[in-house]
């Protein structure tokens, strides 16, 4: 972290696009940190929430690489069974999109809206949207309680 860290806005943008695939890391540390260091907060925000969001679409492109028979073989259901789940949660999928920001839930969403092949852009607007709100959120607490 302390090296993500010294990298300022750089550091911010790779953790926060690593987060955002299926690696397990926040990068609330290394953006409070950047803010207890008078970075500029609206930068912060803006450098989380793009880093972040790329790393949503490249997740949502591996779960639009994945192939049918992978789901048959590692979890045991029909292509039916997919179908039938995939008609199920057409109406909410986009909005889904926007909770992809949620620690290791939101990864398994963005791969699978991907594998579903929803329509890309409502679902990379939501992402943004998602993760923009979660970054302000985040960025305006740290300010809050880690500065002043």
């Amino acid at each position: 972290m302390e090296s993500l860290i010294g990298l300022g806005y750089l550091g911010l943008f790779i953790i926060s696009f690593l987060a955002a695939t299926i690696i397990p890391i926040s990068p609330d540390v290394v953006m409070g940190a950047l803010i207890v260091l008078k970075y500029d907060l609206w930068t912060c925000i803006i450098v989380a929430t793009i880093g972040n969001f790329l790393g949503g679409i490249t997740t949502y492109g591996l779960g639009y690489l994945g192939k049918w028979e992978w789901i048959e073989k590692w979890f045991k259901k029909s292509k039916e069974d997919i179908e039938k789940f995939q008609h199920k949660i057409k109406k909410i999928a986009v909005v889904a999109a926007g909770f992809t920001w949620l620690p290791l839930i939101g990864d398994l969403i963005g791969l699978s809206l991907g594998f579903l092949r929803f329509k890309p852009v409502p679902v990379f607007i939501m992402m943004l949207i998602g993760r923009f709100v979660r970054f302000t959120v985040v960025g305006y607490f740290s300010d809050i309680f880690l500065v002043n």
